[in-house]
């Protein structure tokens, strides 16, 4: 806003000038420096966790989401990393696996694969984790997604719709809704998107059968219900 000229009021003679008073600039100054210190006590932590050498406390076989078990990835297919205070999560990656549950539990522990998702959802609403959510998984085929993201593949075929059950559905919609809340991601097609939707990808997964509309009026359920 542009400064108001200081003067009288015609009609009542009081001051038209709103100077801030002494103890609002203090309050706003303190205030301002709060937000500031807020800020650089973030970058800090930023810095820490991508510090060489400096990570997280772990647990072996430790599962991020209850009702998971684990079966760990090859280390090969993930690197490390410290999410999301080194590399910010704000996205879930829908995939399907076109194979098996257990044909793609074994290539993401293949060190030769090269890829793998943080999680496997079975036809019959079984849940795998193979990497922690902590951890950048190569399952998008971009780095910067990768990063960003937490990967769920789906087991089936993209041109087999008779194949993405509802216990599937119901089981990965309460994943994807527990993802969300645990990093606050809103619960739209923004941010919950298919692997096709990754720039410089070359799938087409979770296929033109894989019912959107069901799948997100689920997580929001789930989300509401979880809150």
């Amino acid at each position: 806003m542009g400064a108001r000229r200081a003067g009288k009021d015609k009609a009542t003679g009081a001051d038209t000038d709103r100077r801030i008073g002494r103890r609002a600039l203090l309050i706003g100054g303190t205030a301002a420096a709060a937000g500031t210190a807020v800020l650089a006590r973030d970058e800090l932590a930023r810095l820490w966790w991508r510090a060489p050498g400096v990570e997280k406390p772990r647990k072996e076989g430790e599962v991020d989401y209850t009702g998971a078990r684990w079966l760990a990835a090859s280390d090969a297919n993930w690197r490390r990393a410290d999410r999301p205070d080194d590399y910010g999560i704000d996205m879930v990656v829908v995939h399907v696996t076109q194979g098996s549950f257990d044909s793609a539990v074994k290539v993401f522990q293949d060190p030769g694969h090269g890829a793998a998702a943080h999680y496997i959802v079975g036809k019959d609403g079984t849940i795998a984790q193979m990497i922690r959510e902590l951890d950048v998984a190569y399952h998008a085929g971009n780095r910067d997604y990768n990063e960003r993201s937490v990967g769920i593949e789906h087991e089936g075929f993209v041109d087999r719709p008779q194949d993405f059950t509802a216990e599937m559905y119901k089981s990965s919609a309460r994943l994807t809704a527990r993802i969300c809340a645990r990093y606050d991601i809103p619960v739209d097609r923004e941010h919950i998107i298919g692997h096709v939707e990754v720039p410089g990808t070359d799938h087409t997964d979770p296929g033109e059968h894989w019912d959107w509309d069901r799948y997100m009026q689920l997580v929001r359920q789930a989300r509401t219900t979880s809150a």
